[in-house]
């Protein structure tokens, strides 16, 4: 069963509102069996579009294996519905890697392979039953979707500077974000506009 944690920021925490989340978002291991918790943040944020004042952020791991999302909407319920569609996708093409990989490990060696590459697919069972399939709608849509694939490798050289400084030459930039070298913590960051007006910062940590 799926551990749901839930946490808001300026939206009450109503019954009929944990109901719904945990009814979409507990539903999620039974296509990735793999997965054993699910962290789910609900903010509404102070910008002028309506239509996307209230974010679903929603990050759910398991073993090695870790999922997210996050959506807008102009209600939470539909937010939550947004990011939902999302990690489905997500889990359709992690099933699909996973098994375009045995299968060709398959062809290459088809007897001496065989016992790994059912090893490969029972990992995603976790001996908790068959995963069920996905909805048919968003199997239909991946369908459609073209492979995605690196097509530009560009490489820069990074500058240390401190994150004031880093914003001030995204916005010479004209860009939404920017990669830098932080002279602060020595490690290679990220800043960000958001939609709020202000700005965010990512700084990685080594899981």
């Amino acid at each position: 069963m799926l551990a749901i944690n839930i946490r808001t920021r300026d939206i009450e925490l109503t019954e009929q509102l944990e109901s719904y989340v945990e009814n979409k978002i507990g539903k999620l291991d039974r296509y990735l069996p793999i997965l054993k918790e699910a962290r789910i943040e609900l903010r509404r944020e102070p910008i002028k579009n309506a239509g996307s004042r209230f974010v679903a952020q929603v990050t759910c791991w398991g073993g090695k294996v870790t999922i997210r999302g996050e959506e807008r909407g102009s209600d939470a319920t539909q937010a939550i519905d947004a990011v939902v569609d999302v990690l489905y996708r997500q889990i359709a093409r992690f099933k699909g890697k996973r098994y375009s990989r045995a299968r060709q490990a398959d062809l290459q060696a088809r007897a001496a392979a065989r016992a790994d590459a059912r090893l490969e697919e029972d990992l995603l069972l976790q001996e908790e039953g068959e995963a069920l399939p996905l909805p048919d709608e968003v199997l239909e849509e991946l369908q459609t979707e073209e492979a995605s694939r690196i097509v530009r490798v560009k490489q820069f050289p990074l500058s240390p500077m401190g994150p004031e400084e880093a914003i001030e030459q995204m916005e010479l930039l004209g860009h939404t974000f920017f990669v830098f070298w932080n002279a602060t913590n020595d490690r290679v960051n990220v800043v960000y506009q958001r939609l709020d007006g202000n700005f965010g910062l990512l700084d990685p940590q080594l899981s």
